[in-house]
């Protein structure tokens, strides 16, 4: 399924003449195409059945938009999202690598979700689903500048996949290439901003009884109490050893999304509320009322990786229907099946 490298661009006669222009990276056509947004910024649109469909930027290999057969955006993506290197893009799904939030001496949330990506046209072999059509792979390398504020070597590889039913996954393979011997350690999230109809509408289930560290409160250690999570002020929680999915209920739309996680052992839970909402530059006042981020993540205990080792991680998406019953949505069968 890997699409060929496109052949260097020659030069004229005796290397006197400018090279002309290297073709753009080929894309599995027809159902992923490479376009220039509004703003300047590369992105490539990925197609599947109906109305499906999913954006990522190559700056960032940032996800901003994943519409279901309806052709209903699924994922939250400010009105006021600055798409200007090297801000950061408020919404979709950023990638925080090597650093999640203040876990560490870099900037918030680390580098990778303000660099450039390349698409992998010769990435190692996944395991083959030949139902999913629409995907892309991109690539990360630190530049000599990233080298000097984080001194590891590293290959990150990133797939987008749009599956047959509308499913996101992303999936990313972290691989340590330092050739001095040297291990690295790092905290990650795919920091996932879901579109809701009202924050105070919505429950999240399948978080029960875990522990979490508060980052209101200095990152202090609690346990859940409730049995959901329902939201009347901000909230920023790291879920500690949280299960393999997670369910977020959105009342008024009579739908659930399902967050399926694999080699992230966090999940993190966050809203900004209307104080810090109007303190942000990139976020309207008022549109903390249709976002919630639940990222899967690993912030308690950062990853090891030993020269030539790697890292795999993955997020899978979906939206189902669900409906009401005796006031309660039923059946939330979901988190078991």
């Amino acid at each position: 399924m890997a699409t060929p490298a496109p052949a260097p661009a020659g030069a004229g006669a005796g290397g006197a003449a400018a090279a002309s222009p290297s073709p753009p990276p080929q894309l599995p056509s027809p159902y992923a195409e490479l376009v220039k947004s509004p703003s300047g910024l590369e992105k490539i649109i990925l197609r599947g059945a109906r109305n499906c469909c999913a954006e990522v930027y190559l700056y960032g290999g940032q996800v901003t938009s994943w519409k279901n057969d309806n052709g209903e955006e699924l994922l939250f993506l400010s009105n006021k999202a600055i798409f200007k290197p090297p801000k950061a893009i408020r919404g979709g799904i950023p990638i925080c690598f090597p650093q999640f939030g203040t876990h560490g001496n870099l900037e918030q949330h680390g580098f990778a979700r303000n660099r450039f990506w390349s698409i992998d046209n010769d990435p190692p072999p996944l395991p083959v689903n030949p139902a999913i059509k629409a995907f892309v792979d991109l690539i990360l390398r630190p530049s000599e500048e990233d080298l000097k504020i984080w001194p590891h070597s590293f290959e990150f590889r990133l797939r987008v996949a749009l599956g047959p039913s509308g499913d996101l996954s992303l999936t990313s393979r972290i691989r340590n290439t330092n050739i001095d011997g040297r291990p690295f350690s790092y905290t990650f999230a795919y920091h996932t901003y879901f579109f809701v109809s009202d924050i105070s509408e919505v429950r999240v289930e399948g978080l029960e009884t875990m522990d979490y560290l508060d980052n209101l409160k200095a990152k202090e250690r609690f346990t859940e109490q409730g049995d959901a999570i329902v939201f009347e002020s901000e909230v920023d929680k790291v879920y500690l050893s949280a299960p393999s999915k997670i369910a977020i209920i959105d009342h008024e739309k009579k739908k659930t999304f399902v967050v399926t996680k694999e080699g992230l052992p966090d999940a993190v839970v966050w809203n900004p509320w209307d104080k810090k909402a109007k303190a942000m530059q990139d976020f309207g006042d008022a549109e903390y009322k249709n976002m919630l981020c639940v990222e899967p993540a690993a912030v308690e205990k950062p990853i090891t990786l030993k020269p030539g080792e790697e890292w795999k991680g993955r997020l899978a998406l979906s939206a189902v229907p669900s409906s009401y019953c005796s006031g309660q949505l039923d059946p939330l069968k979901v988190l078991q099946g």
